[in-house]
């Protein structure tokens, strides 16, 4: 298993109870990847080091798994947005349009007031921008979505798929909980105890600060690459295009910004958001607080790949190491990076589950396993 992240540490769980010996190995000095938590020896903040995950599904398969390996307290997250001078509610719900038009509208009525302001003539919305238009029109796109888009993906929303806007709902009502899942928490001793409980396991080695080389790939019987697609071939084709961000960390004492979240969304402003980690774990109380600010930039190859820009010159390249991939032996691509995708951490597990089962099934039969367990595409 390269990676000791989520995909890795769910598929070795899998295969270690169904009787593998299993070697898991990644170059970070800790589990969990990008989901990291440790605590901050100043304030004793629990901290998200590569910034916030929070746990949200429908998939009752997967609550019911990661609860077997740590205790889920309850989670609402509740974004705000700082912009054109104020401070609103998201996703832009009926008070975010009451506040920003200055007007007191019951759901009906603030469905036809937008409809008014939403451009019509966009029937098959091809861009971001075109979808925000359709949706919302041109004062709250310019508010909350053509800045904050274009600091977090270095281009314009004209040049960005419509798909990326269908995540962020419009409610009119007065609803402000960000995701619409059944079950939503947090894991109470954080991501990196939860990934450590999985990867405990008597037929599982875990290897840190170790980099892959053929010599480990030629001392095991197949490997799990949830490692870069691109960088599993040595980035011969070129490298695929990914988003990474910089964080600034700062403490301080009491409270310093009253929510977990606050996006910016004024284009002038150069960070994207500001996270206020105490806020993460409101169970716990304490004096000191930690806060991130966020810049979004292009990823460079010795950065750490956030979120996988999947256009046009992408998705071609994409296309030429899919091919590579499936010539490939012995090995199979999962998680985010491994299939370019992006993921919530739930669709990641159940992804992690269904190969384990898939090659389960195949190692039975003696079949080659699938190269990847999802198409990347």
């Amino acid at each position: 298993m390269v990676g000791a992240g989520f995909s890795g540490a769910v598929l070795g769980r899998e295969l270690a109870d169904a009787g593998h010996q299993i070697t898991v190995i990644d170059t970070r000095a800790h589990v969990a990847g990008n989901c990291h938590t440790q605590r901050c020896a100043q304030t004793g903040v629990m901290v998200h080091v590569y910034g916030p995950h929070i746990f949200h599904t429908d998939d009752a398969g997967v609550w019911d798994y990661v609860q077997q390996f740590a205790t889920f307290e309850p989670y609402k997250n509740r974004v705000k947005t700082t912009a054109q001078g104020q401070v609103f509610s998201l996703p832009i719900n009926l008070h975010t349009i009451n506040q920003f038009y200055g007007k007191t509208m019951n759901p009906a009525e603030a469905r036809a007031f937008i409809e008014t302001q939403a451009d019509t003539s966009i029937t098959d919305p091809q861009t971001f921008e075109e979808q925000a238009l359709r949706f919302v029109g041109p004062d709250l796109y310019d508010a909350f979505f053509k800045g904050y888009t274009q600091k977090q993906w270095g281009c314009s929303p004209r040049d960005l798929p419509a798909s990326i806007l269908k995540r962020l709902p419009v409610r009119f009502n007065y609803d402000d909980n960000y995701f619409m899942h059944k079950n939503q928490g947090m894991p109470r001793d954080g991501y990196t105890d939860l990934v450590a409980r999985i990867l405990d396991h008597p037929g599982i080695t875990v290897h840190l600060e170790t980099t892959f080389t053929p010599e480990i790939a030629a001392q095991h019987d197949h490997v799990f690459w949830s490692g870069p697609l691109d960088g599993y071939f040595d980035y011969r084709l070129g490298r695929l295009g990914y988003r990474t961000l910089d964080f600034e960390r700062t403490t301080a004492q009491g409270d310093a910004q009253g929510c977990a979240v606050m996006n910016y969304g004024d284009e002038d402003v150069p960070h994207t958001r500001i996270t206020e980690h105490k806020h993460f774990s409101p169970w716990e109380e304490h004096e000191g607080t930690v806060l991130y600010v966020e810049r979004a930039r292009a990823c460079e190859p010795d950065d750490i790949p956030y979120y996988p820009i999947r256009m046009v010159e992408e998705k071609a390249l994409l296309r030429d190491y899919i091919a590579l991939a499936e010539a490939s032996e012995g090995v199979t691509f999962v998680g985010r990076l491994g299939t370019y995708r992006y993921l919530d951490m739930d669709v990641t597990i159940r992804e992690a589950l269904n190969a384990a089962d898939a090659f389960k099934e195949a190692h039975a039969i003696g079949t080659r396993p699938d190269v990847f367990a999802v198409p990347p595409l």
